[in-house]
């Protein structure tokens, strides 16, 4: 299938590594130009060496804090002035869930509510609402923000639950603001998902625990109903579909993109 993204011009903030990097990378392979977005430039830029070398795109790195409005607009502005347009913006510049302990309820103190609450959803609202500014006049765009399967259960550590539920009401706000006009907003709740992280986050549990490495992750791989352990490729295909011209009937929606999640019916 012809996805129809060539030429289109996507922004992915966290695309130096992990996740927002294979998002970055199939959007390039798909025929887009991408603007990869975080606070470290060293590796944002041989991240877009190595996608540039391997597409053949142009990969513009850009360093800026999405807790910052001044940096987020300086950089969708930016991105806008050198490669012409701005399609798509994927948001993905977020603390991971999983790779380590999460304060629970008696822990969670202001500061770490508002940082986290002010990089995943603020940040992601900032973002989309720069990105916005260019594709309202084409009448035309995707916004895909990667939030989290903790959106979908509770636990002794809400933060992440909390974080999650927001982005995923703040997408359904903005689809109902911005889908008339032809912007698509959407969110994919990632579930364990294989990145350059997991190899310590699986060192760590295999000692913590006295098993091999290749128990924990067959333990890991447990944890959906396809019984395996997904990769940030597995996510990246999914986003690639939502952010092209085919996904225009997905609106205002969430994609549990975790490998099936036994037991529970959402619908």
């Amino acid at each position: 299938m012809d996805l129809e993204l060539t030429d289109k011009v996507a922004i992915v903030t966290g695309g130096s590594r992990g996740i927002g990097k294979a998002i970055a990378r199939q959007l390039a392979r798909e025929g887009a130009d991408v603007v990869i977005v975080a606070r470290g430039i060293e590796a944002l830029q041989a991240t877009a060496k190595e996608l540039a070398d391997e597409t053949g795109r142009r990969i513009l790195p850009i360093a800026a804090d999405t807790t910052s409005d001044e940096q987020v607009r300086a950089m969708v502005d930016r991105a806008a002035a050198e490669l012409g347009r701005v399609d798509i913006l994927v948001n993905c510049a977020a603390t991971a869930g999983g790779q380590g302990p999460a304060p629970s309820f008696e822990e969670l103190t202001a500061e770490a509510f508002f940082a986290d609450m002010n990089t995943k959803v603020m940040g992601y609202l900032r973002c989309a609402r720069e990105a916005a500014r260019y594709m309202r006049p084409q009448g035309w765009g995707r916004i895909i923000s990667l939030s989290g399967m903790a959106a979908r259960s509770a636990g002794r550590a809400p933060l992440g639950s909390m974080r999650n539920v927001s982005v995923v009401a703040m997408t359904k706000s903005l689809a109902d603001t911005l889908g008339p006009e032809g912007i698509n907003v959407t969110v994919v709740h990632p579930g364990i998902t294989r990145t350059e992280a997991s190899e310590r986050v699986i060192a760590n549990r295999a000692e913590a625990q006295g098993i091999s490495r290749e128990e924990v992750e067959r333990q890991m791989s447990q944890n959906n109903t396809v019984r395996r352990f997904l990769t940030a490729q597995d996510i990246a295909n999914v986003v690639t579909f939502l952010a092209s011209p085919r996904s225009v009937a997905i609106n205002g929606d969430v994609i549990a993109a975790a490998g099936g999640m036994p037991g529970a019916i959402y619908y």
